[in-house]
């Protein structure tokens, strides 16, 4: 008796949401984070697909949102990756402001999911205080740190009240504080090194997600 062919695994879908961070301003699409996860999970065997990213430089949380709107991510997806608010603290805007709206877009996430939370990755957002761009704009350092971290705590809580997953690459974005090759050329956004180093943060939990032993 002949034995059937196997039949290759479907390939992953992945969607991952956010602001510059996230599409990667300043580097090559090959060297933004969730590619780069991506090409990681392959290397582990996974067959994932290339991400689909719903995201733009500035995006705050509502805005975000009204970019899902406009991109209506069709299907559902294996692994759905959220890192949104750095746009809302630079602004100024309110904490419980954010809270309400990562809330909402943590149900979106889910949903993409399949409506299974511990397929959602929540990232983060970095310490952009660190940075020349902060020190050539007169901002006030300290302050920025307190209050990225008042955001992330919202961003923790949030998803460990879902049953998300929660990676801090908080403390990695401050090494570019000593090395300028962590950062694109504007001064602000990450380079390609430092997006790499945040995929490697994520892999573990990546994999993880999709029932995967890291």
């Amino acid at each position: 008796m002949t034995q059937a062919p196997s039949v290759p695994a479907p390939e992953v879908r992945i969607l991952a949401l956010g602001d510059s961070y996230t599409i990667g301003e300043g580097v090559a699409v090959a060297d933004r984070w969730p590619v780069r996860l991506a090409a990681m999970l392959r290397a582990r065997g996974v067959h994932v697909a290339e991400p689909i990213i719903v995201a733009q430089t500035g995006w705050t949380t509502d805005e975000l949102s009204a970019g899902i709107d406009a991109a209506k991510p069709a299907g559902s997806f294996g692994l759905v990756t959220l890192q949104i608010g750095v746009n809302n603290q630079y602004r100024g805007r309110p904490l419980d402001e954010y809270r309400e709206q990562f809330r909402a877009l943590l149900m979106r996430a889910i949903a993409f999911a399949n409506t299974d939370a511990s397929r959602v990755v929540v990232m983060s957002i970095p310490d952009w205080g660190v940075t020349p761009f902060a020190a050539r704009s007169g901002r006030d350092v300290p302050l920025i740190a307190a209050e990225i971290a008042g955001f992330n705590k919202v961003g923790h809580d949030e998803a460990v009240r879902a049953g998300a997953h929660f990676v801090d690459v908080t403390p990695t974005s401050r090494g570019a504080k000593q090395d300028s090759m962590l950062l694109a050329a504007d001064g602000l956004h990450p380079s390609a090194p430092m997006y790499d180093q945040w995929a490697r943060l994520a892999l573990p939990t990546a994999l993880r997600a999709l029932g995967k032993s890291d």
